[in-house]
């Protein structure tokens, strides 16, 4: 077992550890954020049970990286859930995506990269660009089911 125990002091900046101290590193770094949104949708195209009117679960996943600023720090993971609830969820969470999404068949393969897109320009972003050095969407990951998903990297994204 365990001892517990209580934290006497709390570090003090300045005192205990020095600003410059705070950035430990100059390396990319990716950090990951995940979230979750409810949608309908059909298939054109497709003999199976998948070209009737449907819904899921659908699970993303988005890896991020960039460089940590003077405090050691990329991209808070608020900030994502903020671009995410905003830019992107927006057009996805409780809708019939064959409605909300640009024209296209609603597949997982097609969905995916379109959320690496909006990502990928809600980060460049002015303001952004600025804010969070180096920003640039490595991965997007949407499951369809918990056992399929569709990927979207940006080496595959950014040469074809």
């Amino acid at each position: 077992m365990t001892d517990f125990r209580i934290v006497e002091k709390l570090q003090v900046i300045d005192k205990d550890i020095m600003r410059e101290q705070l950035k430990y590193h100059n390396k990319r770094i990716m950090v990951s954020k995940e979230f979750t949104f409810d949608a309908a949708h059909h298939l054109h195209a497709y003999d199976g049970k998948c070209m009737n009117l449907h819904g899921h679960t659908y699970k993303v996943i988005f890896g991020i990286s960039g460089y940590v600023d003077e405090r050691g720090l990329f991209i808070d993971f608020g900030d994502i859930k903020e671009i995410w609830k905003n830019e992107i969820e927006v057009y996805l969470d409780h809708r019939y995506l064959n409605e909300t999404l640009p024209p296209m068949n609603t597949t997982a393969e097609n969905m995916v990269v379109w959320i690496y897109e909006k990502m990928k320009e809600a980060l460049n972003k002015a303001d952004r660009k600025q804010q969070y050095i180096g920003a640039r969407v490595e991965f997007v990951r949407l499951y369809e089911t918990p056992t399929s998903y569709g990927e979207a990297r940006r080496e595959w994204m950014e040469v074809e």
